[in-house]
């Protein structure tokens, strides 16, 4: 039998517009990596040029408030599903090693949670997704 699987972003619902794109970025390649099934083949053009594989289905984005967001990070968690996180500190950094020091300085049940992203099983995504509506 045939897993379905669903890979969905959600964002902070009142994020700047620069912001949500930012961070969709940063946390879809957290999920590619995380999940090298989840990557279709690479891409030839028609003179031979290659160009790098992409997600084999689409992500659904949605947002949602800090609540909701908090919520589907713990659901998530419980369900071991695979999750990146953004937190909002993380904009003010320039560096990979810098980010990665303010997100370990988060507390862990009360991340300043800007944006998170899910990979797993459809019904154990969807429930995660419980509360978020789909970003206009």
């Amino acid at each position: 039998m045939v897993q379905l699987t669903k890979t969905a972003i959600i964002l902070l619902e009142n994020l700047p517009g620069w912001k949500k794109l930012n961070v969709t970025a940063f946390l879809a390649t957290g999920i590619g990596d995380a999940s090298p099934d989840a990557m279709g083949e690479m891409y030839i053009d028609a003179n031979e040029r290659e160009y790098t594989r992409l997600f084999g289905q689409p992500i659904v984005v949605f947002s949602a408030s800090k609540d909701t967001l908090l919520r589907a990070l713990r659901v998530s968690q419980g369900k071991g599903l695979i999750c990146s996180a953004y937190v909002n500190s993380m904009f003010d950094q320039s560096h990979g090693d810098d980010g990665r020091k303010v997100f370990r300085a988060e507390h862990a049940d009360r991340l300043d949670l800007v944006g998170l992203a899910v990979r797993g099983r459809r019904k154990e995504v969807d429930k995660a997704l419980k509360g978020a509506w789909l970003h206009p």
